[in-house]
């Protein structure tokens, strides 16, 4: 699958899986689903970080990429606090919510701004490696187990370019 239709995928699923997190019957359900988003997050966001946004850097692109790691700055700062937090906890649903609508902002700027320049710069093979490089890395990431924990000491500053 190329780098593009793996991210949209991903984008997908994310974003049903975090709709589905406020839903759970009580405080145990609803860590463990969001558990299982922070991971899902986490290996994205990585994926993205290593492979993808060095692979399309471009003059036409880097502008995009700089708020795109700013916004995973952002959504590692709010992972990092709801790791720390109990589900049951009053302000996890609030500080959960801004996480869902951050990612849901952040994959909708990807997909109509960064994604479109990237079909044009790069050719279709290229994109396809790209795919598979970063379905590799989220395979090794998530058999070392929690990747959810690769966040909390990526909250000083943005990821370089």
């Amino acid at each position: 699958m190329d780098a593009i239709d793996f991210l949209r995928l991903q984008h997908h699923e994310m974003e049903h899986a975090l709709a589905h997190v406020l839903e759970a019957a009580d405080p145990p359900a609803k860590q463990t689903r969001f558990t299982d988003v922070a991971d899902r997050l986490t290996l994205h966001i990585a994926s993205e970080e290593q492979v993808f946004y060095p692979a399309v850097k471009a003059s036409r692109t880097e502008d995009i990429l700089l708020e795109s790691l700013e916004e995973h700055l952002s959504l590692k700062r709010l992972l990092a606090d709801l790791l720390d937090m109990d589900a049951a906890e009053n302000t996890f649903d609030a500080k959960f919510k801004v996480l869902k609508e951050q990612t849901e902002h952040h994959h909708r700027e990807e997909e109509e701004h960064l994604f479109p320049k990237v079909r044009k710069l790069l050719a279709p093979e290229r994109l396809e490696t790209l795919g598979q490089e970063m379905a590799d890395l989220q395979k090794a990431l998530d058999r070392r187990g929690e990747p959810r924990e690769l966040v909390v000491d990526q909250t000083d500053a943005a990821a370089p370019l």
